[in-house]
């Protein structure tokens, strides 16, 4: 089982902030634990099918792509993104075809990437890919991303209690 650690009571901003993110990264790969193919495929909500374990994994591994690299640092988007202009709006969700372990991996290389991009940028920098005037500090990325990503670990115990009725999270330290 994957192994969980809160950040310390008292440490520094970035490490309570990086702390928090990678305490709901870890959730996320909790949550996919023992899931069958089947099941991590499966569509228990009728009225958003997109919105299995496999399409919520894919999604966030964009939504770390898109906040880090293409609005943190501005990397230009060269069609490497599952949306297009005029595409569906969760383009990043038809994964019916991608086994749930390359989800997996390819959501923690994109965390390791999102680690690497902000290792030596202050709280205070700001995103390139966007208007001046609209960009925000890596700051508020980060609260962004730890909300993000709680977010969706609580559709994943939702939705992974609803598959097989696997409830809860391992003991953290």
């Amino acid at each position: 089982m994957t192994e969980v650690h809160r950040p310390p009571l008292t440490a520094d901003e970035r490490t309570q902030l990086t702390g928090w993110l990678d305490l709901q990264r870890s959730f996320v790969r909790m949550k996919c634990e023992g899931l069958s193919e089947e099941d991590a495929h499966r569509k228990v909500l009728p009225t958003s099918p997109l919105m299995t374990v496999a399409g919520v994994v894919a999604h966030l591994r964009w939504v770390e792509y898109s906040w880090f690299q293409l609005s943190l640092l501005g990397v230009p988007d060269t069609g490497q993104t599952p949306w297009t202009e005029g595409g569906h709006p969760d383009a990043e969700m038809f994964v019916d075809d991608v086994p749930l372990a390359q989800l997996l991996d390819e959501y923690h290389a994109e965390c390791a990437l999102s680690d690497a991009a902000i290792a030596d940028l202050p709280l205070d920098a700001v995103e390139q890919g966007v208007p001046a005037e609209k960009a925000a500090s890596l700051r508020y990325i980060l609260c962004h991303m730890i909300e993000e990503t709680a977010r969706h670990v609580g559709h994943l115990d939702i939705i992974r209690e609803l598959v097989d009725g696997a409830t809860g999270y391992q003991r953290m330290n």
